[in-house]
C-alpha cells in the first residue's frame, strides 16, 4: 500500500531504527530478546491478572460468560503493568523510552496525522470483512461480538470507550513498537516482526470470530508499518484509538 510522502502522512518504505548496532547478535542477545517478547506478549500478564481478579470474585461466570467489570479491570490493570514492564526493560538495556515512543517527530503533528489514518483503518477493516463474507463466509463463525454484548447502559458505553482507547489504542501500539524494535535489533528484522506481531494481534481477538481475527491481524500490520515509517507511536495510537471509537459509535448507533 503506497501513501503520499508528505510530512503528515506515512509512506511505504520503513526508516531504519536510530542507534541500531548492526553487528550480528549473539545467541544470548537473541535469547534475552525472545524472553522479553514472551513477557510483553500480553498473554502472561493477562493470564496472571485474570486469575487474580477471578480469585477476588470478578472473574467470568460459571458458564464462561464475561462481565464488563472483569474486562475493564483486567484491561486497565494489564495496560499499567505492561507499560511498566516495557519501561523497565528499556531502561535496563540503556534504551530511551522517549526515543522508542516519539522519535524525532512533533507530537501534535503526529496526532493530526493519526486522524485520517483512523478513517483509513476503518475502511481497510470494512473491505477485509466484506471480502471474507463474499469469498469465505464460513470464516464468520461468531454471529455477535461477545464484547459488544457487554454494553447495556450509557455507563457501560463510557467504560468501554475508556478501555478501547487506553488498552486498545495506547497499550497495544506501545507494545507493538517495543516488540518491533526487538525484532529489528535481535530477531530477524522489522518485517519479520510485522508478521509475527500481527499474527499474535489477530490471535488475541479470536473470541470475536475468525474473520475478525484475520481483519485485526491485517490492521495490526498496517499500524506496525506506520510505526516503522514514522518512528513514533503517536499516529498509530490516535489511528487505533479512533478506529476503536468509530466501531463503538457504529455499534451504539445500530443498537439504537
Amino acid at each position: 500500500m503506497a501513501f503520499d510522502a508528505g510530512p503528515d502522512l506515512p509512506v511505504s518504505g520503513p526508516e531504519p531504527p536510530p542507534h541500531v548496532d548492526l553487528s550480528r547478535p549473539t545467541p544470548l542477545e537473541r535469547l534475552l530478546a525472545i524472553l522479553e517478547l514472551l513477557i510483553c506478549s500480553d498473554y502472561p500478564t493477562q493470564l496472571a491478572l485474570g486469575t487474580t481478579f477471578a480469585a477476588l470474585g470478578f472473574g467470568p461466570g460459571r458458564d464462561g460468560s464475561l462481565s464488563l467489570m472483569f474486562v475493564v479491570l483486567v484491561s486497565l490493570a494489564d495496560t499499567l503493568l505492561l507499560l511498566g514492564l516495557i519501561a523497565a526493560l528499556l531502561l535496563a538495556r540503556g534504551e530511551s523510552p522517549r526515543e522508542l515512543l516519539f522519535g524525532q517527530r512533533p507530537i501534535l503533528a503526529e496526532a493530526r496525522a493519526g486522524i485520517p489514518l483512523a478513517l483509513g483503518a476503518l475502511l481497510l477493516g470494512v473491505v477485509i470483512l466484506l471480502t471474507i463474507q463474499v469469498a469465505v463466509p464460513s470464516l464468520h463463525d461468531v454471529e455477535t461480538n461477545p464484547l459488544q454484548m457487554l454494553i447495556r447502559t450509557r455507563r457501560d458505553a463510557v467504560l468501554f470507550a475508556v478501555v478501547v482507547v487506553l488498552a486498545g489504542g495506547l497499550r497495544e501500539e506501545v507494545q507493538r513498537a517495543f516488540l518491533l524494535r526487538r525484532f529489528e535489533r535481535w530477531l530477524g528484522g522489522g518485517m519479520v516482526g510485522i508478521i509475527v506481531t500481527s499474527a499474535l494481534f489477530g490471535a488475541g481477538h479470536r473470541i470475536q470470530g475468525l474473520d475478525a481475527a484475520i481483519a485485526t491481524g491485517v490492521l495490526g500490520a498496517f499500524w506496525g508499518l506506520v510505526y516503522l515509517r514514522r518512528r513514533s507511536v503517536v499516529a498509530p495510537v490516535v489511528s487505533h484509538a479512533g478506529f476503536n471509537l468509530l466501531q463503538l459509535a457504529q455499534f451504539l448507533t445500530l443498537t439504537r
